[in-house]
């Protein structure tokens, strides 16, 4: 009687959270002391809260939500392997980065899976001379230096993702390395309905605006490319318009009144010879700066068609 008590108190607890909470952070929990989760308790006070229990339990509870939270299934689906549930309606990346401060270094215990690469580099280990038979057993070249082991070349001992075995915990313990950090580590995200994976949090908007203007410029070069009209390339075909236009002009009597003032001055050779003057007077000071302009700035990378270029500023 006692433990469906707990339960039905756990189903409640469970269910008043996930209905006063916008976001839900699926953390994995393993190898997490229960020290490190008190700390990550006390440290989020006010702004998450920490929910432990069986998969099982959370994921029946979460099913009898269906009606009240929009995609909640979707959030069943992660509940996998030993995870915690972080319930909250603060920022996902504040958070993240406030749980990863609670992240510790560990030994690395035989059985588990290797976090990340590990490399022993060559070079005194401070092992006494009495332990050169446990490395010589794993095939590490050894010598004898000044009363202590050194390794003659790195040893690749580990290897992320593979298993860590007895040997290589003993070897890693004897040398005093903790390779591995462990800690609520963050998997999934539930919001609005939807479950994305931490990765997303790294997005800035500068970045999102990147992709978006990318994703512009290859619409228009298909577009003109292909003859087919779409709004992104209405800039460039009124510009392309406008430059067909002035060279018409240019090449017959017809004018208008923004080609004037050029057609004015090819016709009129001292005007023409006068303006080449002081183009070429105004060149050695424009050479003489842009070291100096190439030093402040890098260079903008060339354009095919420039609005300079084609004379486009004549139709302002």
């Amino acid at each position: 009687m006692v433990g469906k008590e707990k339960k039905l108190a756990y189903f409640k607890q469970l269910k008043e959270l996930m209905l006063a909470h916008s976001k839900v952070l699926v953390c994995g929990a393993d190898n997490v002391a229960s020290k490190q989760f008190q700390d990550i308790r006390l440290n989020l006070r006010g702004k998450a809260i920490v929910l432990m229990g069986k998969n099982t339990l959370m994921r029946k509870a979460l099913r009898e939500m269906v009606d009240e939270v929009p995609g909640i299934l979707s959030l069943v689906e992660v509940l996998v392997g030993n995870i915690g549930l972080v319930f909250t309606n603060d920022d996902p990346v504040y958070l993240r980065d406030e749980i990863k401060k609670h992240s510790k270094p560990a030994v690395a215990k035989a059985g588990s899976i290797a976090q990340v690469n590990v490399v022993i580099p060559a070079g005194p280990t401070g092992l006494e001379p009495t332990q050169i038979a446990f490395l010589q057993a794993l095939n590490i070249a050894t010598k004898i230096v000044k009363g202590q082991i050194e390794i003659m070349n790195p040893v690749n001992l580990l290897t992320a993702g593979e298993k860590v075995n007895q040997s290589q915990a003993a070897l890693l313990l004897k040398l005093g390395l903790k390779p591995f950090l462990y800690g609520l580590e963050l998997r999934h995200i539930f919001e609005e309905g939807s479950v994305v994976t931490p990765d997303i949090l790294d997005i800035r908007p500068e970045d999102i605006i990147k992709k978006f203007g990318d994703g512009l410029s290859n619409i228009a070069a298909v577009s003109l490319a292909t003859g087919y009209p779409t709004l992104a390339a209405v800039p460039h075909a009124f510009r392309n318009g406008l430059r067909d236009v002035m060279a018409v002009s240019l090449g017959t009597n017809y004018t208008y009144k923004q080609i004037e003032s050029l057609k004015k001055l090819l016709d009129d050779p001292e005007a023409l010879a006068a303006a080449a003057r002081a183009a070429a007077a105004s060149a050695p000071a424009a050479a003489a700066a842009a070291p100096a302009a190439a030093a402040a700035a890098e260079p903008e990378p060339e354009k095919e068609e420039s609005d300079e270029d084609m004379g486009f500023g004549l139709f302002d």
